[in-house]
């Protein structure tokens, strides 16, 4: 049995591959920027029928956010590792699950547009990243933690349409001390800004929010595949659930740029376990 995992900050999928058949999991998502080992092996244990597994499991492979350092790698290594005993454990940037979610044989640029936000190229061998990731407070242009923020914003500044305010103070309850005091004294800010995409998707059709994603979109595009050489040559596929949702300002941010568009995927589990089952059938050719 493996399990290969795409965890974004927000939320892990976990596919079960045994003898063909393929079984579906979800925990939440473990970035070792804001988690340690004993959050990881309390995720795997909250969800009864993944633990049930501990014993049976031979390989697994995790890709995720933040997992881009050799001692970020080994906090959800050995949180893994705590359960399932047995197995060998191999921890990878998501940007690589990213790329080979994405692949169909041709050279391309793959992006990450969800809770954060990130791109990265792939040749067919190699991924290589031209920018870093700065995370939400510097970077994640585009992304839901980048909306949250933009949004929290506007709603304190008094800056977001009249009917907008009035159906968010009625929703969430929130006003300034309590914005603050989630954003910078609570752990895992960068989720609980994203928490907000579901209401701006309420309002996708007025201007403001049009703007607001066209906006960031826009800023991604100028700082994380522009910064490309012949990017205008390569297909730039999209994974993550903010790239799906406002796909209209996706399509007319890349046109903006004139980038050719590609793929866009919400959930890239399906075509990482795709790439591993090819790239497994190599092996035992071989």
């Amino acid at each position: 049995m493996i399990l290969i995992i795409e965890s974004g900050s927000t939320k892990s999928d976990w596919v079960l591959l045994n003898q063909g058949e393929k079984t579906y999991f979800s925990t939440i998502g473990l970035n070792p920027y804001f988690h340690t080992e004993q959050d990881v092996e309390q995720a795997i244990k909250g969800n009864s029928e993944l633990y049930s597994l501990n014993n049976q499991v031979s390989a697994i492979y995790f890709y995720g956010a933040g997992c881009s350092a050799e001692h970020l790698n080994a906090i959800i290594e050995r949180g893994i590792q705590k359960v399932f005993t047995k197995a060998i454990v191999s921890v990878d940037h998501d940007l690589n699950a990213c790329a080979y979610a994405t692949y169909n044989g041709e050279p391309a640029i793959s992006c990450i547009i969800g809770t954060g936000s990130n791109s990265c190229f792939f040749d067919g061998e190699i991924v290589s990243e031209k920018v870093p990731a700065l995370g939400y407070i510097l970077g994640d242009e585009g992304s839901g933690t980048y909306m949250g923020k933009r949004l929290l914003a506007d709603f304190l500044y008094h800056r977001i349409p009249r009917e907008m305010a009035l159906a968010f103070q009625k929703e969430t309850g929130l006003d300034k001390d309590s914005i603050v005091n989630n954003v910078y004294k609570q752990p895992n800010a960068n989720v609980y800004l994203a928490s907000f995409v579901p209401f701006i998707q309420k309002f996708s059709e007025t201007t403001y929010v049009k703007e607001l994603v066209l906006t960031g979109f826009k800023q991604f595009l100028d700082v994380h595949v522009c910064c490309y050489d012949n990017y205008k040559n390569y297909p730039v596929h999209f994974v993550g659930s903010i790239s799906r949702i406002f796909k209209n300002e996706l399509e007319l941010a890349c046109k903006h740029f004139d980038i050719k568009l590609g793929d866009i995927v919400q959930k890239p589990v399906d075509g990482l376990v795709q790439y591993h089952e090819r790239y497994i059938n190599k092996l035992e050719t071989k």
